[in-house]
């Protein structure tokens, strides 16, 4: 079994979890409430052309080669990353919120996406054209992300009893599959974060942080919302970049460049994590 194979199913299987257990919190009208009060429009905006237009400069500026600009786009046209409502649970922010927003994001990606990608794709002269298995992207989006958390949020919606007994075990096995994925890709795919050379990861880091900090801007008045939009614009969706890459630029160092600025993502957002863990009120 090759390495990609058990990353693709530890990731996966975690995922589903945490956000199966997500939903276990959850009420659809919580859900709904919430996505009602946040400046929906904005979010979407930013996220979708704020960010990779932001993205297109900062390759261009960094004078990246076209493979690793090309990793860097195609995360930055994917928003609203999985690991989002888990991270939002984390640093204890406003959780129906990261929910709603991370089911709404993909389904919009689906659309939007392919656009995004192919208008910043003319910034890059050697760029190949990109190919969006819709269906196939569709089909993966919906069984990963909005499954597991509707299905959490029907178990409590059922029988609130049931998604009480088994919150607690469903967050112990998803977040311990969750340690053992990030430990195996870390020690497995490290080589291939430090292959791209520091000017690419600096220019990872610095459009990572800089898109965490017009999250939190644009998030509204509550710090509880303003971490979740900064999650969310912060952690672009790995798992849809790496389809599109496949698909798109399959052999090619460009698929390795999403994989490593896609784990380098996931660091920056535990690390902030571990900043408002410990300091909640900032």
């Amino acid at each position: 079994m090759s390495a990609e194979t058990i990353i693709r199913g530890l990731t996966i299987g975690s995922l589903s979890g945490l956000l199966f257990s997500v939903g276990l919190r959850l009420t659809v009208h919580q859900v709904i409430a919430s996505l009602r009060g946040c400046r929906l429009g904005i979010i979407v905006a930013v996220n979708f052309l704020v960010i990779p237009a932001l993205a297109v400069i900062a390759t261009r500026l960094g004078h990246l080669g076209t493979d690793i600009s090309l990793g860097i786009l195609v995360l930055a046209a994917a928003p609203f990353a999985p690991v989002v409502p888990v991270f939002t649970r984390m640093a204890r922010a406003d959780l129906a919120l990261a929910a709603g927003l991370t089911t709404l994001f993909p389904l919009l990606s689906v659309i939007l996406t392919p656009l995004v990608l192919h208008l910043a794709l003319q910034a890059l002269p050697d760029a190949r054209a990109i190919r969006f298995p819709t269906g196939e992207i569709l089909l993966t989006l919906v069984a990963t992300i909005a499954f597991p958390l509707g299905l959490g949020m029907a178990v409590k919606h059922f029988s609130s009893h049931v998604a009480r007994s088994i919150l607690r075990l469903v967050e112990i096995i998803s977040e311990g599959t969750g340690a053992l994925s990030l430990a195996f890709v870390s020690v497995t795919e490290w080589p291939l974060i430090l292959s791209l050379g520091w000017p690419a990861l600096l220019v990872m880091i610095a459009l990572g942080e800089v898109s965490m900090i017009i999250g939190w801007l644009i998030g509204g008045p509550a710090d509880a919302t303003r971490r979740v939009v900064a999650f969310g614009t912060n952690n672009r969706n790995i798992a849809l970049a790496i389809l599109i890459a496949i698909q798109s630029f399959p052999g090619t160092p460009a698929v390795a460049a999403v994989v490593a600025n896609g784990l380098l993502l996931i660091l920056l957002g535990l690390l902030h994590v571990a900043w408002w863990r410990s300091n909640p009120g900032k």
